[in-house]
């Protein structure tokens, strides 16, 4: 008889349901919708959040089919105490929703830099945090996919939210790196790229405000009520689309979620690739030789 890992292992190359998922930030957001999306479909969750409190509701609905786990994704010893906690529990892991972050609202001149590594702090190196500590693991089952929620402001820039997006760039390469190093292993990668959602993200709960400068405040108000009449996605609208990049046996490394990020980003890469070829001439001349 196919001992747990093995018929884990099937499972997954059938692309059949019936998962493990291990979930950050799902007290709110897509952490939270895709968490109860998983668990009505039959699925087994771990939930984390800061406080188990957020979470509760979670294991009084779903009973013995999901652990609620008080975890901060900025200590590493938690991570590593949860992760651990989630794989004893369940015997295995098999989908890894790196989903924990928020958003710093100011200026590049407005934000602290107390504020700024803390932003960091959370969204790139909790995300590694996680990441470090899951991989021993997947590496031992010889499978597992790491789902790391990013955004479509991974390729482009807004103004007043530029931190967050620097955080996203960086979420983004290290993923992209990630993938390259650990297919060997049987494990993969998918950055899932979010356009605007109507969640609590930019809320009060999930962001955090700079101390502003009067110079800034006309301008920040533009760009405030740009964003304001910006259409968002339903985020229960996505769990479908998140089951069929888990369920599918060649994921992609990007996925674009929304209908809105593809015509964004694809501007974007046209006038870049405009501007480096106007300027391919001089780019070329500074190369030089070596004799």
């Amino acid at each position: 008889m196919a001992d747990q890992n093995e018929t884990s292992a099937l499972a997954q190359s059938s692309g059949t349901s019936d998962k493990v998922w291990f979930i950050t930030g799902a007290s709110r957001g897509f952490g939270r919708v895709w968490a109860e999306a998983a668990l009505n479909r039959g699925d087994k969750v771990a939930a984390t959040a800061r406080t188990l409190g957020s979470i509760a509701g979670l294991k009084e609905k779903y009973g013995e089919n999901v652990l609620t786990l008080e975890m901060d994704v900025t200590k590493p010893d938690q991570v590593k105490t949860a992760v651990e906690q989630a794989h004893s529990h369940f015997g295995r892991l098999d989908i890894i929703a790196n989903n924990a972050g928020y958003t710093l609202v100011g200026t590049i001149e407005e934000s602290s830099t107390e504020d700024i590594r803390a932003q960091y702090e959370t969204n790139v190196f909790g995300a590694i945090t996680v990441i470090q500590a899951v991989l021993p693991l997947l590496r031992k089952q010889g499978y597992g996919h790491i789902l790391g929620t990013s955004s479509g402001v991974g390729h482009v820039t807004l103004p007043v939210v530029g931190y967050y997006c620097s955080t996203k760039w960086a979420f983004e390469s290290i993923h992209e790196s990630l993938a390259l190093e650990v297919k060997a292993f049987g494990i993969k990668v998918t950055i899932i790229e979010p356009g605007a959602y109507a969640t609590e993200f930019g809320s009060p709960l999930s962001a955090k405000f700079a101390a502003g400068l009067d110079v800034y405040a006309d301008f920040k108000k533009q760009v405030f009520e740009g964003m304001q009449g910006m259409e968002r996605g339903d985020p229960n609208a996505t769990p479908e689309a998140i089951f069929k990049i888990v369920d599918t046996e060649n994921p992609p490394l990007r996925f674009n979620l929304g209908s809105h990020n593809l015509a964004w980003v694809r501007a974007a890469y046209t006038d870049r690739l405009e501007t480096w070829e106007a300027w391919q001439e001089v780019s070329s001349s500074a190369q030089g030789t070596l004799k």
